[in-house]
C-alpha cells in the first residue's frame, strides 16, 4: 500500500468521527430543541394565569371593605344626625314606699324625694278601705329620673251587695240564688211551722247591703215539733179528746166497743201506742166501752 494512500484514508477517518453528526443525532438534537422551546412557552401561559386571579381577588376584597366601610358610615349618620340617641339621663331618685297612704300623703312623701304623683287606678279590696293606695309603680326601693311619674292603684272599699230575698224557698233553691250573687252561706235548722227544709229565716235580713263576700246564715224549717203520744187508756172519751187537741193530734175515729162495768165511756184501746213520736196535725183512734157496743 501506498504511504499517501494510507494518509488520505486515515484522514478520512477522522473526519468521520470529529466531524458533522449523523441523521439520527440531529433530529434528537431538534426535538430537544423544541421541547425546550415548549416548556419555556407552557411556563410563561402559567404564569399568565396567576397574575389574573391575583388581580382579581384584590378587587373583590376591595369592594368587601368598600361596602362595610360605607355601612358604618351610613350608620353613623343615622345615628347622630337623623335619629340621635337621647340625652345622657339626669339626676336618679330612689322611690320611697307610699303604699298604705292616702293620696295627699302620699303625693307629699313622693315631692319629698324629688318625684311626682302619676296616674291613679281604682279597684275593689274586700278588707282594705277606700282612699288607701294598694300598688305602686316604680316599687319601692328602686330609682326613677324626676320627669317620670310614680303610678298607683287606690283601693275604692269593698263591693257592696244588697241581700236578695230567699224566704220561703227550699234550702237548695236559696244557696244558688246567694252563692250566684257572690255570698258564702251557712245554714241553721230549726223546728218550725213550715214544711220541713223550707227556708223561714235569713241572717242579715233581706235587702241589707254588706260587702261582698259576706255570710249569709239561712234558718231552714226541720218541720214541726214532734209531740209524745200520750196514755188515753182509762180516761173518759172527752178528756182524751181534749188532751190529744191541746197536743196538735186530731181524732180522726172513735170507735165504741162492748164491755162490762167500769170500762163504760173510757177509752180502752189507741192507735198510735203511747209514746209514739208524731208530728203535729197526726190522726189518733180511739176504742171506748161501751155495754150496748159490739165488737
Amino acid at each position: 500500500m501506498k504511504l499517501g494512500d494510507s494518509l488520505g484514508r486515515n484522514r478520512k477517518r477522522r473526519k468521520r468521527k470529529t466531524g458533522g453528526f449523523s441523521g439520527r443525532d440531529q433530529s434528537q438534537r431538534v426535538g430537544d430543541s423544541s421541547s425546550s422551546d415548549r416548556e419555556g412557552t407552557g411556563g410563561r401561559v402559567k404564569g399568565g394565569v396567576g397574575l389574573a386571579a391575583l388581580s382579581g381577588r384584590v378587587l373583590f376584597g376591595g369592594f368587601v371593605v368598600l361596602v362595610i366601610g360605607g355601612g358604618c358610615a351610613g350608620y353613623g349618620l343615622a345615628t347622630r344626625v337623623f335619629f340621635p340617641a337621647p340625652p345622657p339621663t339626669g339626676d336618679l331618685y330612689e322611690v320611697p314606699d307610699v303604699r298604705g297612704l292616702g293620696l295627699a300623703s302620699a303625693e307629699e312623701r313622693l315631692a319629698g324625694a324629688g318625684l311626682e304623683l302619676g296616674q291613679t287606678d281604682s279597684i275593689t279590696h274586700p278588707t282594705v278601705a277606700a282612699g288607701v293606695l294598694l300598688g305602686q309603680s316604680p316599687l319601692p326601693g328602686q330609682v326613677s329620673r324626676p320627669d317620670e311619674p310614680v303610678y298607683v292603684t287606690m283601693s275604692i272599699g269593698p263591693q257592696m251587695r244588697s241581700v236578695p230575698d230567699v224566704l220561703s224557698l227550699d234550702q237548695a233553691s236559696a244557696r244558688v240564688v246567694l252563692e250566684t250573687g257572690g255570698f258564702v252561706v251557712e245554714v241553721d235548722s230549726v223546728e218550725a211551722e213550715e214544711v220541713r227544709g223550707q227556708v223561714v229565716g235569713l241572717s242579715p235580713p233581706p235587702d241589707s247591703m254588706v260587702a261582698l263576700p259576706a255570710e249569709i246564715r239561712l234558718i231552714v224549717s226541720t218541720g214541726p215539733p214532734l209531740v209524745l203520744m200520750p196514755a188515753v187508756l182509762g180516761l173518759k172519751q172527752a178528756e182524751a179528746e181534749s188532751l190529744l187537741d191541746s197536743l196538735g193530734l186530731d181524732v180522726i175515729e172513735v170507735e165504741e166497743v162492748f164491755r162490762f162495768g167500769r170500762d163504760q165511756g173510757v177509752v180502752v184501746e189507741q192507735e198510735p201506742a203511747a209514746a209514739s213520736e208524731l208530728e203535729r196535725g197526726s190522726g189518733v183512734r180511739l176504742k171506748v166501752g161501751r155495754r150496748g157496743g159490739a165488737d
